[in-house]
């Protein structure tokens, strides 16, 4: 079941399971040690997919000007013994869904690590830009046309 909830509409729980399952992730499987919570949630749109009450897939969701001049989609995250069964793209389509009928732009921005180059193409995702390391990670913007 898809979920999507302004900061301000998460409870406790939802909140705890949002961060955990980034922490996993970007921290403890990727091994990189980051300030995760940046004082960004906040702003955020934040949609997660939950499988017997618990959260294994997630995304943010900036609107125009509270993250980049677009509307973006970030922290984009699948708890790894889920992978495999496209919730990944049911996420960032879901995502993608949500901005064209709630927000106004022109295009979607990301910085996309490197490595998922193939899954953001593949979902209608183009390169603009140089390569760029972000938290010792390789990255690069990517735009989606709306």
């Amino acid at each position: 079941m898809i979920i999507i909830k302004s900061f301000s509409e998460l409870n406790i729980q939802e909140l705890y399971q949002i961060l955990r399952l980034r922490s996993e992730v970007f921290v403890v499987e990727q091994d990189c040690v980051y300030q995760d919570m940046d004082n960004n949630d906040q702003k955020a749109i934040h949609l997660f997919y939950k499988e017997k009450n618990r959260t294994i897939a997630y995304t943010r969701i900036f609107k125009q000007g509270d993250y980049y001049d677009n509307p973006s989609i970030g922290r984009v995250v699948v708890k790894e013994k889920n992978r495999g069964k496209e919730l990944g793209k049911k996420i960032m389509l879901s995502s993608i869904d949500f901005i064209k009928k709630n927000l106004q732009g022109k295009q979607i921005e990301l910085s996309a690590q490197k490595y998922l180059d193939k899954f953001y193409r593949d979902l209608g995702f183009y390169v603009k830009g140089e390569e760029y390391l972000e938290d010792g990670i390789p990255h690069q913007r990517m735009f989606y046309y709306l």
